[in-house]
């Protein structure tokens, strides 16, 4: 059982996902920075990193709805669960990677794929993406936030970001700081450890769910600061990736 395109909610949200963006164009190579540039005409990663939820309303990318996520029990790791047929988040990512490092790739696909990978590697660092099954990722489980009606997906994606009122720019600025070798332990560790990181988030969250669901400030307190590191790592990790493939 899986999210059906229909219902699947924005990832990270815009916001988010223009952070991640933001982020990795911080930190990829100039090299990097020129291919990125040719090969998007000029549009900035903040700009693309959307791209693949925005095609979701076209019925002839629904086949990549499955993309964005791996439903996982709390108790399995990746390497241990039923894959999708239609492919998974892990699967995509490699994907990904494989067209973008072809040489004989055309132009078009390789713009497609690295929108793709832009938007994925943020996907990845959402929790709720390895959320259970028969709860569609966290998008079954309802809330109020502040008051108002949405789930736990998109508290995760959306919610917690969105009332920080900070724009994209804003904050990517006021994030965490890290020190040269935190960010590289963060960014050379493998896709393996950037799973099994996540969904260890994936198991606090709903371990610790709280039994009021009318949440609000007090899980903005406990829990914003994990939304800025999960970004953070995002971001590093994406531009780790991409140095690798225009090396």
């Amino acid at each position: 059982m899986c999210h059906s395109p229909s219902a699947t909610i924005l990832d990270w949200g815009a916001t988010g996902h223009r952070v991640v963006g933001e982020v990795a164009a911080e930190h990829i190579s100039k090299k990097t920075a020129k291919a990125i540039n040719r090969l998007l005409d000029g549009a900035s990663l903040a700009y693309i990193s959307n791209y693949a939820d925005d095609i979701k309303s076209d019925d002839r990318y629904r086949s990549y709805s499955p993309w964005h996520y791996a439903n996982l029990d709390l108790d399995e790791t990746y390497a241990s669960s039923e894959k999708n047929e239609a492919g998974d988040i892990v699967q995509a990512i490699e994907k990904c990677v494989s067209v973008l490092k072809n040489k004989e790739a055309s132009k078009e696909d390789r713009q497609f794929y690295l929108k793709f990978l832009v938007h994925l590697i943020g996907d990845l660092h959402q929790p709720l993406h390895f959320g259970k099954k028969e709860d569609r990722g966290g998008n079954q489980v309802q809330i109020k936030w502040f008051g108002k009606k949405s789930n736990l997906h998109r508290l995760w994606d959306s919610d917690m970001i969105d009332s920080s009122q900070l724009s994209y720019t804003e904050l990517a600025q006021n994030l965490q700081v890290l020190s040269p070798a935190q960010k590289k332990q963060i960014a050379s560790s493998a896709l393996p450890i950037w799973v099994a990181e996540t969904h260890l988030l994936t198991n606090k969250i709903y371990k610790e769910f709280p039994e009021n669901t009318n949440l609000g400030y007090r899980y903005r307190y406990q829990y914003f600061d994990t939304v800025r590191l999960q970004l953070l790592k995002a971001g590093i990790r994406l531009a780790y990736v991409l140095d690798d493939i225009f090396k």
